[in-house]
């Protein structure tokens, strides 16, 4: 009951100060949308290769800023009446479980799509650190979020890392690049990159079977024996093989709880938002949007398509992806 008060505190907090959650960041025609597809330009395995995003409708989006943080406006009411016990939120998948390639979405091109990271004029490929095989996760981003690199945080001491928030998903589905699936929040790691705080939320896609009784980082630690010592002695070392020293942690590599979570969430979302509206500097960051409304940076379905058009020839036929509000 506690955690259910805390979170329609949050919730009235939102509306008090007229967060996006209930003012309508984005426009309503693709809040409401249940489809989204991914269309591959270039070749897999090259650094040419784009994954873009567009609506059933055609119009092309971005992963980081059209994709509403929130799975849907109307959890909000029904939330707040009871109804609903959980505030979930919409993951952008980049990388696959299992799978090696770094892909990431790409915030300093027009419409962010996904594409492998290139260090030093090579593709990127996460190792396979013994006894795990590639990402133990699928792995991705919160869109609208924005780890702001102006802002030292509180509690790690370190700026932001630029990016979205990075989500590790504890589902066992395999998910594919591209795909936006909707996940509940169970807590959060702090991890140290080279300096900079890149927070790591854990979360449970909702198709999952176990996604009804994990629904903290308590339960993860019950029902799922060792993930959570896995997820930090990976982050620890992946970057190892390429002969870096291990990665630290802030809150000595423990877990903080969903609260704490939703805070962190909470507050990148505002620097995204800050971000999108040019009430802060972008640096080289691309914020071309197709809906966010009241934004500077919002392009035209004509200038979408101009920028899709422009990449390399079409891989395959669109595929679709589902995403259930």
């Amino acid at each position: 009951m506690r955690v259910l008060l805390r979170a329609v505190a949050f919730l009235a907090q939102q509306a008090r100060h007229k967060s996006p959650l209930f003012s309508g960041a984005v426009c309503p025609d693709l809040v409401k949308m249940a489809h989204f597809l991914t269309e591959e330009r270039g070749r897999p395995n090259s650094p040419d290769y784009r994954i873009y995003l567009k609506t059933s409708g055609g119009r092309y989006v971005s992963p980081f800023h059209d994709i509403p943080l929130y799975a849907s406006d109307e959890q909000v009411g029904h939330f707040c009446s009871f109804i609903l016990p959980q505030i979930l939120f919409n993951m952008v998948v980049e990388v696959p479980r299992w799978t090696n390639a770094k892909m990431e979405i790409a915030t300093k091109e027009p419409l962010n799509p996904i594409k492998q990271d290139v260090k030093k004029g090579k593709l990127r490929y996460v190792a396979n650190v013994f006894p795990h095989k590639g990402y133990i996760w699928n792995y991705g981003a919160l869109p609208q979020t924005w780890e702001d690199p102006n802002h030292t945080d509180k509690d790690t001491n370190c700026c932001g890392d630029n990016d979205p928030i990075d989500v590790c998903d504890l589902g066992t589905k395999v998910c594919s690049a591209g795909q936006v699936i909707q996940v509940k929040v169970l807590g959060v790691l702090a991890l140290i990159d080279e300096g900079e705080t890149d927070w790591k939320i854990i979360a449970i896609n909702t198709d999952d079977p176990d996604a009804s009784t994990l629904n903290s980082i308590k339960d993860v630690r019950v029902k799922r024996p060792g993930q959570l010592d896995a997820t930090v002695e990976w982050f620890r070392k992946y970057k190892t093989p390429d002969g870096k020293p291990e990665n630290q942690f802030a809150f000595n590599g423990q877990f903080k709880d969903k609260d704490f979570a939703l805070e962190v969430i909470k507050s990148a979302h505002n620097y995204w938002k800050a971000l999108v509206q040019k009430q802060t500097k972008c640096g080289e960051i691309s914020c071309q949007n197709s809906s966010v409304c009241e934004s500077p940076f919002r392009c035209s379905d004509t200038e979408a398509d101009e920028v899709v058009r422009a990449v390399s020839v079409k891989h395959t036929e669109p595929v679709w992806t589902k995403t259930e509000h």
